[in-house]
């Protein structure tokens, strides 16, 4: 945005924006997720009070207990903030009716048939709208498909009789938080905001800069959603390059790991990414299919989208191939043969499962017969397969009682030297035993 719009000091939005700059903003925070409640966690710290909403009342309970859920939101700052009366975590809604600012923080997951499921973002605007009045601003940051929030929030608002840019207030702002990362925060990483109106744009501008490092304004709603697609998009289509360079690789018995490693010397025209078992968490495996199928929508193929995706979708079935060639070497099969999975957050340093390509490994493995168990600093209980299963410890013994070992995660915890004396096959799928040699190592 070239010119910032002005806003008349009389105004709803001219009022809004003297709340927001004096902190006597009322805000609220829908969806206490690994989003949302770092989020509600920075502007309670920035001095808001800010009401926290989930629909989830282990979670609220929790919170309201001083308990963080979340690995990148301390203990000691939620009992900090619920005691000062900047964060109130509640289930009801009602207390909208107060706020001055929405954020919507809810998941976007997709259907079975691979469609956006944007049900938890519709409910929560209908909320939204309930208690919608002059002067609010709302905030969607649920990561979904171009034309979300003037397609789906916009006319739920306008029911009302009040205007957008006007009356209220509306704006997209994706969420770019990457779990467990500690250079990179939701404080510190830049917040691209899009408004319906320019009014809107500033507005949402103002609020995050109360406490965000950087602010990135961007001219609609609509160029604020494809970039989060576009970032993610980018991430999938370049690991399902290097992912099938990595199975091309194993056949003309290349060492991808060593060729990335020397391309990744160029200084210039090369960005280093690397193979792995599939892809995980709840951005890079779902979002492109977010921009695939608005693609589709609009009468368009997004060919490269879709190959990326089943690339990166056959992976975890690869590592099992995997593992049936190291069984094989020593003249076992998969169908009885004890395998241990280490890791199965999706990456390394986090307690996150979700879309864990660990998990299709460990199911495809008991398909085939074999008898699973699984190792996981951070993942100390797991429900897999209708049954609970319990991260087990790591000693030589143990090592030695299984036929093969698969390192899905590289937790740092792993004894990965232990790993190379003890076990009898290993699987690396991570290359975590870079530089160790040995005929029992099989790599990715």
């Amino acid at each position: 945005m070239s010119r910032r719009p002005h806003i008349a000091p009389n105004s709803s939005a001219g009022e809004l924006a003297t709340r927001i700059e004096k902190h006597r903003a009322r805000l609220a925070v829908i969806g206490l997720g690994y989003v949302g409640l770092p989020l509600a966690v920075e502007f309670g710290k920035a001095g808001f009070e800010v009401a926290a909403i989930d629909i989830d009342r282990e979670r609220v309970a929790k919170l309201a207990r001083g308990r963080s859920y979340v690995q990148d939101v301390s203990s000691a700052d939620v009992k900090a903030l619920v005691k000062s009366g900047r964060l109130k975590p509640t289930t009801d809604f009602s207390v909208l009716r107060r706020a001055d600012t929405v954020n919507i923080c809810v998941p976007t997951p997709l259907s079975k048939q691979r469609d956006p499921d944007v049900s938890y973002i519709v409910s929560a605007a209908r909320e939204v709208a309930r208690y919608v009045h002059k002067g609010m601003l709302v905030v969607l940051e649920s990561t979904t498909y171009p034309g979300t929030t003037e397609e789906l929030i916009l006319p739920l608002l306008e029911e009302t009789g009040m205007k957008v840019g006007k009356d209220f207030f509306l704006a997209f702002s994706p969420e770019r938080v990457d779990p467990g990362n500690a250079k990179f925060t939701t404080r510190n990483i830049p917040k691209v905001v899009g408004g319906t109106t320019p009014v809107c744009t500033e507005l949402a501008c103002r609020l995050y800069a109360q406490r965000l490092d950087h602010v990135v304004p961007v001219s609609s709603t609509q160029v604020a959603e494809m970039v989060k697609l576009l970032e993610n998009t980018f991430r999938s289509v370049n690991i399902a390059l290097v992912n099938e360079l990595a199975l091309m690789c194993a056949r003309l018995k290349i060492d991808v790991w060593e060729v990335i490693e020397a391309a990744a010397t160029k200084p210039f025209g090369f960005m280093p990414f690397y193979p792995g078992p599939g892809l995980g968490g709840h951005c890079i495996p779902i979002d492109p299919f977010y921009l695939s199928w608005k693609a589709r929508a609009s009468g368009f193929e997004a060919r490269f989208i879709e190959l990326a995706g089943h690339v990166n979708g056959h992976m975890p079935e690869h590592a099992v191939d995997l593992v049936s060639q190291s069984l094989n070497r020593r003249g076992r099969a998969v169908k009885g043969a004890r395998v241990l999975v280490l890791g199965v957050a999706y990456k390394a340093g986090i307690d996150d499962i979700r879309e864990s390509p660990s998990l299709d490994i460990m199911t495809t493995l008991e398909r085939r017969g074999a008898h699973v168990e699984y190792s996981d600093p951070h993942v100390p209980s797991l429900d897999f397969s209708g049954r609970k299963l319990r991260s087990v410890g790591i000693t030589p013994a143990r090592i030695r009682s299984f036929d093969c070992v698969v390192i899905a995660t590289a937790h740092r915890e792993f004894p990965y030297s232990e790993l190379v004396r003890y076990a009898r096959g290993i699987v690396d799928t991570r290359n975590a035993l870079k530089g160790r040699r040995s005929d029992k190592i099989l790599r990715l």
